[in-house]
């Protein structure tokens, strides 16, 4: 999947947009495509780092919204379905991380993905995260960023998995409000489909609940997961009102 190519309709409905959408986003040079002849294909693997990239970037509400096009229809997954549990544990989050500097946090966050057991190879991992740090920093401003590699390997990991770590100061991560961030998400997902839920579902309890807050204020590894679980839960509710208002 990752080096295969799509035509215009096909990456029109991987992105949940319509054909016409895309083809404005392809004329103004916004999203990364080949001409191949007479035909416009898009690499799987270059459209969903794109798509990555601007997720990071939205604003609240347009998270909000395209949360819900990845979790609907025959693309999507379940929408009902709860990812922090299967994805995340409580020993594979740090609430006391010493680093002080970005550089640290990449390799303190990898030593803690190595705790799951789940990942083959952590200098692949470190590198990968270093090289989509170069392209654009995954610190998205209210102290948070989700680091995740540029590309995403199947063979990285025997099983997809998020670790979190909260440092014990802030530290400048690249936000592009300048602000500090004491928050880590590190997401390994097997797939780039996969990868874009999650980060969706993330960045969605990130804006749309109060998990920032309170897992800041969470004292061990714990009481974080269980934020996390708490904001996961009532993200979905309100999903499912809006699905119930919809009708």
């Amino acid at each position: 999947m990752p080096f295969r190519t799509l035509t215009l309709a096909q990456a029109a409905a991987r992105l949940h947009l319509e054909v016409i959408d895309l083809s404005r986003l392809v004329k103004s040079g916004d999203v990364p495509f080949v001409n191949r002849g007479h035909e416009v294909t898009f690499a799987v693997r270059d459209l969903d780092a794109w798509v990555s990239q601007r997720l990071l970037g939205m604003t609240p509400a347009r998270i909000a919204d395209a949360h819900r096009r990845f979790w609907s229809g025959p693309h999507g997954l379940d929408a009902d379905v709860r990812m922090i549990p299967r994805l995340c544990h409580a020993t594979w989050i740090e609430a006391h991380l010493a680093s002080k500097t970005k550089p640290a946090v990449l390799r303190d966050m990898v030593a803690l993905a190595a705790v799951t057991e789940l990942l083959y190879d952590d200098a692949a991992l470190l590198h990968g995260l270093e090289e989509r740090e170069r392209l654009c920093s995954t610190a998205i401003g209210e102290g948070v960023a989700f680091l995740h590699a540029r590309y995403h390997d199947a063979n990285l990991c025997s099983d997809s998995f998020v670790v979190l770590g909260r440092t014990m100061r802030p530290i400048f991560a690249g936000a592009a409000d300048g602000a500090s961030t004491d928050l880590f998400f590190l997401l390994c997902c097997q797939d780039d489909a996969l990868h874009l839920h999650v980060l969706s579902r993330l960045c969605a309890m990130a804006h749309g609940t109060s998990v920032l807050t309170e897992l800041r204020e969470a004292g061990t590894g714990d009481e974080m997961l269980a934020a996390l679980i708490r904001s996961e839960e009532a993200l979905l509710r309100t999903l499912g009102s809006a699905r119930q208002v919809g009708r």
